[in-house]
């Protein structure tokens, strides 16, 4: 069963369990390890040796638990081969809050619109 999905952003914290959650569970399908530290500052390579089809797997449980709201492709394609080498659960984090907040902000901007808008025909 998915986890609903969140109605306003949430905060750092409550991205890291997520995110550290997905990671536990693909950690452990895929190479048994079940007692991984996941915290901001961990490494996707260097700590967990993440390989790139990891990163599509875990592209896919962000999709599942965030929606369209949070796409990790894009993210990563910002960035120049070192910077993903060294990327951290932290700064994928960070970019999760940010992606929520920020389609929160629309979303929130289009009800107020839609509001005034009801407003002024009634």
């Amino acid at each position: 069963m998915n986890a609903p999905r969140p109605t306003t952003a949430p905060d750092e914290e409550a991205v890291l369990s997520d995110i550290a959650g997905m990671l536990a569970r693909l950690l452990e399908d895929e190479y048994g390890l079940d007692d991984v530290e996941i915290g901001m500052t961990t490494t996707f390579n260097r700590d967990l040796e993440l390989e790139s089809i990891d990163l599509v797997t875990l592209a896919g449980l962000l999709e599942e638990r965030y929606g369209k709201r949070v796409n990790l492709a894009e993210f990563l394609a910002d960035m120049d081969f070192d910077e993903i080498i060294e990327l951290t659960v932290g700064r994928l984090v960070e970019y999760v809050v940010h992606s929520l907040k920020a389609t929160a902000a629309k979303t929130t901007g289009v009800k107020a619109t839609e509001a005034k808008a009801t407003e002024a025909a009634g």
